[in-house]
């Protein structure tokens, strides 16, 4: 078993008093003599860690891993309690996307079916309704200035073409490219002559995928997305876990059983190159595991706020402390009726430059008559809503839904909500590349520390993603494996 230290409150471990016990521990407490060279201590169960402990395991490894929540998941947050008839909202982590190959490696081991979601039906914006399917075939125009038609997503292209003629190489940008990494969207297009409609589009668009609004995202971030053709569209192939995508860290966590220790959140990190030395609570005491080697794979916005003994790295530290995270908001609406598939609606799946920002019906793998409408807002509007309790949310979601069906109130039952900002174990919704954090942060958060090695979807190039938090899990196996 891997050695754990004595217990003493967790009181006396912050208020300093255990200082005797440590500094008797000092000389020791990192040195692993006698401990098995395969034992691997991970910090987090979301899908990032339990990858990596699923992989280590595989190879045979010893692994622990300390989850502060009292489930696995992370980000990942199938709610099925508040709903009737079975019903369930993905209130986290929700889209897989056709090229993901994690997740649907993964998936497939598991025997989990990706069930495709619908595209979008519909758009509205201030206040008019356009039908996608009429909109592209008729080049109908968004009431925007700038706003070219037939087009939703992509819009600030055109301001960003000149910018993107001068790449010949995206593996080499020009020093002309690389500054725009200390320029801001809005700074990038207000220079490039787009008007304040296309910055405003852009928010509801492209800003709300990464939870941020232009103002805090990097200009040479959108420069790349636009040279790797990666950006969100309206077409985007997308799917969820049939049945729920809860099932998916649950196969993980029943395939590792005792390794994860629920309910520890940690403290303090210890390191030096022998290995490392994990505090974390448990049952309101302070409790210690050493092992030869840690896996980190909580979000940064978290770990900022845990003690780390030594430093890591000056630009691990940075990185650490200041990598940008979004807000994000999920809000299930439960009705007793399915009435966006009745004759006459816009949709199942709408844009909205509303406080909802996208709402869309969630209930697609499961039988009527009630059914629940999705929302996912995020940035400035998700902060408002977070802001609010939970009776004034649903009151407001219920408002805007009633803007595009006016049939609405006659069903509606109810509804839940999560604010990821005020979740102690996230405080964000996932990371995005902030204004001046493009050139070297990706590095910066996946590099290793001697034997702390770093796991996360903040640490992946498919970063913002369930299938990013796999591949880091995975990354940070290999590390191990390869330095044992």
């Amino acid at each position: 078993m891997t050695r754990i230290t004595k217990f003493f409150s967790r009181r006396e471990f912050l208020q300093g008093t255990a200082a005797t016990f440590l500094l008797a521990a000092s000389a020791s407490r990192l040195q692993v003599s006698g401990e098995s060279p395969k034992k691997v201590l991970i910090l987090g169960a979301g899908l990032a860690g339990l990858a990596a402990a699923y992989e280590l395991k595989k190879a045979g490894f010893e692994t622990i891993v300390l989850e502060a929540r009292s489930r696995s998941g992370g980000r990942i947050f199938t709610a099925r309690d508040p709903f009737a008839d079975g019903l369930y909202a993905e209130m986290g982590a929700e889209y897989v996307d056709a090229k993901d190959e994690f997740m649907h490696r993964y998936c497939k081991q598991f025997e989990l079916k990706v069930l495709t979601a619908k595209l979008y039906d519909a758009i509205f914006v201030r206040g008019k309704t356009f039908r996608m399917e009429l909109f592209k075939k008729s080049k109908e125009r968004l009431p925007f200035e700038g706003a070219k038609p037939g087009m939703l997503f992509g819009q600030e292209a055109e301001y960003t073409k000149r910018l993107v003629a001068l790449v010949k190489d995206p593996e080499k940008l020009p020093p002309e490219i690389l500054k725009l990494d200390n320029l801001s969207v809005a700074q990038l297009l207000t220079q490039e002559g787009a008007p304040q409609d296309i910055l405003t589009l852009y928010t509801y668009l492209n800003a709300t995928e990464e939870t941020a609004r232009p103002e805090q995202m990097s200009a040479l971030s959108m420069i790349r997305g636009h040279l790797q053709q990666s950006a969100f569209s309206e077409l985007q192939d997308e799917g969820r876990i049939f049945g729920g995508n809860d099932q998916l860290p649950k196969a993980f966590a029943k395939a590792l059983s005792a390794e994860v220790l629920y309910d520890r959140p940690v403290r303090k990190i210890a390191h030096d190159q022998n290995g490392a030395e994990v505090w974390f609570e448990e049952e309101g005491q302070m409790r210690s595991i050493r092992a030869p080697h840690l896996v980190i794979a909580i979000p940064f916005s978290v770990l900022r706020e845990i003690e780390i003994t030594p430093e890591f790295s000056s630009g691990k530290m940075k990185c650490i402390r200041t990598l940008s995270y979004g807000h994000g908001m999920k809000i299930a609406m439960q009705f007793r009726r399915r009435f966006w598939d009745d004759p006459g609606s816009p949709g199942q799946r709408i844009f909205t430059d509303t406080h909802l920002r996208r709402i869309y019906h969630m209930s697609i793998d499961q039988p009527g008559p009630r059914g629940i409408l999705m929302s996912f807002t995020s940035a400035e509007d998700a902060q408002k809503l977070g802001d609010l309790n939970e009776p004034e949310r649903l009151r407001i979601a219920r408002q805007e839904v009633t803007r595009i069906w006016p049939e609405a109130p006659q069903f509606w039952e109810g509804g839940a909500s999560k604010y990821w900002n005020q979740d102690p174990w996230l405080k964000g919704s996932y990371s995005f590349t902030g204004v001046g954090q493009d050139l070297d942060f990706l590095q910066l958060a996946q590099v290793s520390e001697e034997r702390v090695h770093f796991a996360g979807e903040h640490t992946s190039p498919f970063r913002a993603s369930m299938n990013g938090a796999i591949e880091s899990g995975v990354r940070a196996s290999k590390e191990i494996l390869l330095r044992s």
